[in-house]
């Protein structure tokens, strides 16, 4: 349970959550190190400094997420001050993936939070927005947000069944200066395009170490590798961020999916990039390998749609 303050700074950094999938403390508590959330609620819209009978009066707008990677310490700066100051603010980091925003939501004992995470929200926002560890039943939740599913049998949450929201859709006090565009966006061409880089070199350093011979191709796919016979087809992706969800074309997924193709996908997060040359330097990261990968329909959610015009 989280409470994100209504200042500029927080609502930026909500944003910047959103769009990257990741989430982050100034500091750690010792429950941290042994707890696995399987959700993350971030409230706002209510002062969190007065009494709890005072609190469970009111309602607040929720941003449910489900927790993708587990609390981590981190190596990069991500978050924009951390950016400008080229230091880790926020060393506690968890991968979020946004499942649906509620508005109104009551705070007393009878709303689907119940007492004692609708007073941990509270606490939350004493206490520098640092995450509360609670022990609740989610249905509540997911019921009204309308995602079907029964938790306590199957214990999980097909990301086709739930709506999804962007940063876009969270209106910041003022107009954006920039425009989000999925999972670890990077707006600076020249940073996105470093990390892009960077994780690539560590794939290729991974498969070339196991004897592969590796083509980079960028299109259709990023890397052909080959080894005695065998062929494998790579998929790279890298942020600064949390390794939670990447963005796929449907081209991407196609090929995938393709039986007669052998593809992995090599995800590389928590890459430090260093911007204070005019050459950007990146170095570290985080690897997640999955390999003969194949998306399944659970697991994706459209962003966009191509939509065939009426006949004229």
């Amino acid at each position: 349970m989280v409470h994100v303050g209504q200042k500029p700074e927080a609502r930026r950094n909500l944003l910047h959550g959103i769009e990257t999938r990741s989430w982050g403390f100034p500091r750690w508590k010792p429950e941290y190190r042994s707890a696995r959330p399987r959700f993350a609620v971030l409230a706002t819209g209510v002062g969190p400094r007065v009494q709890l009978d005072e609190w469970s009066t009111k309602k607040i707008t929720l941003y449910l997420f489900e927790v993708r990677e587990n609390f981590y310490e981190a190596e990069a700066p991500h978050w924009p001050d951390e950016e400008d100051e080229n230091a880790i603010k926020y060393p506690v980091r968890f991968g979020i993936e946004p499942l649906v925003v509620l508005h109104e939501v009551p705070l007393d004992e009878d709303g689907p939070l119940g007492l004692a995470a609708s007073d941990a929200i509270r606490v939350s926002g004493t206490q520098q927005g640092v995450g509360m560890l609670v022990d609740m039943d989610p249905q509540p939740l997911l019921d009204l947000a309308g995602i079907p599913t029964n938790w306590s049998e199957h214990q999980t949450v097909a990301l086709n069944r739930t709506p999804g929201f962007t940063a876009e859709q969270v209106k910041p006090p003022k107009p954006a200066k920039r425009r989000s565009s999925g999972a670890g966006f990077v707006s600076d061409p020249k940073k996105r395009k470093a990390i892009e880089l960077h994780a690539e070199d560590m794939a290729v350093a991974h498969y070339e170490g196991e004897g592969w011979t590796v083509e980079r191709l960028g299109k259709p796919y990023d890397l052909h590798c080959t080894r005695h016979g065998a062929e494998r087809r790579v998929e790279v992706k890298g942020t600064t961020g949390a390794a939670t969800s990447v963005d796929l074309t449907i081209n991407e997924v196609e090929h995938a999916r393709n039986p007669q193709n052998t593809v992995d996908l090599f995800v590389v997060s928590d890459i430090k990039v260093d911007m204070r040359t005019g050459d950007y330097t990146t170095s570290g990261g985080r690897v997640l390998h999955l390999y003969d990968w194949a998306p399944a329909d659970e697991d994706l959610r459209p962003r966009s749609f191509e939509y065939r015009l009426p006949l004229a």
